[in-house]
């Protein structure tokens, strides 16, 4: 049985396709019916991929993996962005940056250039630039936050990646196959699943069936943190722990101070009577 609510899909509107002269025939298997030359989803295979998805979804979390989430279109962007960051993971909103996966190295050296900015402003190196000079440093730091301020903690390449609307994010599901990077994808009747390893058939143009597919997957992948966090605490209780044991200074006898000093001490006794013995001898 199904974990996701089907009367949740049907209110949000998650059946509602694309128009029939728009469809794309390799969607043919998750399409019900046409009514009034719009294509209609069906709910039941949506919840049990969704399902699917979310189970995997929430594996890659729990092994402590990342999963970046792609939306530009501005239905989603929003609600993309909101939902996302409740659970730490990274996400692209505003632009897909060419060779954001395949030339990660270049992307990282964007970021930390944004780091450098805000290092230089701390310790007060930019007030010793020109007034100008400021100005044009603060505006790339703007640039470089609206784009990348998202994925400034993705130190690297994602274990996933999470699209909506996978005709308008083609570029980053290009790449993201380039590097055998599974991808995650809400689509449309009008779109292409071919290249999508778990397919979600949903309406990606309307922000609440974003929302509720949305809801779903962050749920199951808090779920994976929680776990994770759960194990870590489990292993920390149950190790065991090294017994320190005081250090107790003990009295210094005679026995324990260095020879040399215990042979100075008794040397006068033992030195004496040979004396005498010799002495006596002589007289004799």
């Amino acid at each position: 049985m199904s974990k996701t609510d089907f009367n949740q899909l049907l209110e949000a509107g998650v059946h509602f396709g694309h128009l029939k002269r728009k469809w794309n025939p390799k969607m043919a298997p998750y399409i019900f019916m046409e009514k009034n030359g719009i294509h209609i989803i069906d709910l039941h295979k949506t919840a049990m991929k969704v399902d699917e998805a979310s189970a995997a979804l929430k594996q890659i979390a729990k092994s402590g993996r990342r999963i970046l989430f792609v939306a530009t279109k501005r239905q989603a962007k929003d609600i993309v962005a909101e939902k996302v960051q409740a659970v730490n993971m990274p996400y692209v909103t505003e632009r897909w940056p060419g060779g954001m996966l395949t030339n990660f190295p270049t992307i990282r050296k964007a970021v930390k250039k944004m780091s450098q900015i805000d290092k230089m402003n701390s310790d007060g190196t930019l007030s010793h630039f020109s007034k100008r000079e400021r100005l044009q440093i603060s505006r790339q730091r703007a640039k470089l936050e609206k784009n990348l301020g998202s994925i400034s903690d993705l130190t690297r390449l994602p274990a996933a990646l999470f699209v909506v609307d996978v005709q308008k994010e083609a570029n980053a599901v290009k790449e993201a196959k380039k590097l055998n990077i599974p991808v995650f994808a809400m689509v449309d009747t009008c779109c292409d699943p071919t290249n999508i390893d778990y397919v979600i058939p949903a309406n990606d143009d309307v922000a609440k069936s974003v929302g509720v597919i949305l809801d779903i997957v962050t749920a199951a992948i808090a779920e994976g943190l929680a776990e994770r966090k759960m194990e870590k605490d489990k292993e920390a209780s149950e190790a065991p722990v090294k017994e320190t044991k005081p250090r107790v200074k003990k009295a210094v006898k005679a026995e324990d101070q260095p020879a040399t000093e215990v042979v100075a001490d008794v040397t006068p006794v033992v030195e004496e009577p040979a004396k005498v013995e010799v002495a006596e001898q002589a007289a004799e």
